[in-house]
């Protein structure tokens, strides 16, 4: 079966992000394919900051990656870059970590400045990661995201919603030729 890792680079909840990341685990199930988020803001902050690689949580989270057949990787964006505790969390995956796998950077922002953040910052970091295979990037404005009272959580804009719907398909087209064609 194919595995999908989703890391989620935000530091708190209830968060626009979690709702993006929760809609493409959805959409991904929907066609047989396993997920897994990654709530990196849950791992223990002394691991992170001491990069204590070694630690039993670290090497958990790290094999969820090592075994994913494709790993998205989501963040918000402040101040123009992507997360410290993202930043903290890949610095402890191993070298080469994302090599044959195709990643999914995906994030949410106030201004559509931010989306350099994406190619400039957070893209070349994959890249050393061993990331080769870079799907188009996913990237949200905030006003994209309508506050659900009910929940108490975030809806997607159908305009947003498409593009994520188009990089679920591109990266299921790289499974299952022919579960794209059915879809």
């Amino acid at each position: 079966m194919t595995r999908i890792a989703l890391v989620s680079g935000s530091p708190s909840e209830p968060f626009r992000l979690a709702t993006t990341l929760e809609w493409l685990s959805e959409h991904f199930e929907t066609h047989g394919i396993d997920t897994q988020i990654i709530l990196v803001r849950d791992l223990p902050p002394e691991d992170l900051l001491h990069a204590r690689t070694q630690s039993a949580t670290i090497s958990r989270v790290n094999q969820i990656i090592l075994d994913a057949d494709a790993v998205v990787i989501g963040t918000p964006i402040y101040k123009a870059s992507y997360t410290g505790v993202l930043k903290a969390y890949l610095d402890l995956l191993p070298t080469g970590a994302l090599e044959n796998k195709p990643v999914l950077p995906v994030a949410v922002g106030g201004t559509i400045a931010h989306l350099l953040a994406l190619e400039y910052a957070l893209k070349p970091v994959l890249s050393v990661l061993g990331a080769t295979t870079l799907e188009k990037s996913v990237f949200g404005l905030d006003t994209q995201f309508i506050r659900n009272e009910s929940s108490g959580g975030y809806d997607i804009a159908p305009d947003l919603q498409e593009r994520l719907s188009e990089a679920v398909q591109a990266l299921i087209k790289r499974f299952d030729p022919v579960a794209l064609r059915l879809s």
